[in-house]
């Protein structure tokens, strides 16, 4: 007599299985969350970067004041900087978009972070055909805060206009 041969796992081995791999989940997934937040913050600052270095190179090659504002809407200057910010073309007033300035780009809302302009940036930062910064206090430099979930990074903007990123530990 053949006795058939029964091929698969056994309840015990199933268990230590699920077992085992549950113990991995609860070790990767604190740790995986933590490097995408990491990962978001660290492209919110790049597109700040972006919007910073944009201004000032069409400052100098248009040879007219360029400024960046906070936005809600993408059409006028207005609201808080996490909800996106404008650069346009300033030939009016500054820090305010007149009948004669081109909206040379949007850039929209961030998502799951605040960022706040600090006292000289509450409002708008322009970049004069010089390639040098004035914020809305009239001052060079200043300093953006970018916090998310007590992780952040300050934008800081030189009195030569020139932005650069610092990592901070809490916000």
């Amino acid at each position: 007599m053949i006795v058939p041969v029964c091929k698969g796992f056994t309840l015990v081995e199933l268990m230590v299985t699920v077992s085992i791999a549950s113990i991995l989940l609860a070790v990767a997934v604190p740790s995986y969350q933590s490097i995408m937040r990491e990962s978001r913050l660290t492209t919110q600052a790049n597109e700040l970067m972006t919007a910073l270095h944009y201004a000032r190179s069409e400052a100098i090659k248009r040879g007219v004041r360029v400024t960046i504002c906070k936005s809600a809407n993408g059409a006028t200057c207005g609201g808080n900087w996490s909800d996106g910010w404008i650069v346009f073309s300033d030939t009016g007033a500054a820090g305010a978009v007149d009948a004669s300035d081109e909206v040379l780009r949007v850039f929209t809302a961030l998502k799951g972070s605040t960022l706040g302009g600090g006292s000289n940036f509450a409002n708008w930062i322009s970049y004069l055909p010089n390639g040098r910064s004035r914020g809305n206090g009239n001052l060079p430099d200043g300093t953006f805060n970018l916090c998310n979930q007590g992780n952040g990074r300050n934008i800081k903007v030189n009195n030569a206009g020139r932005p650069r990123v610092e990592k901070v530990l809490s916000c």
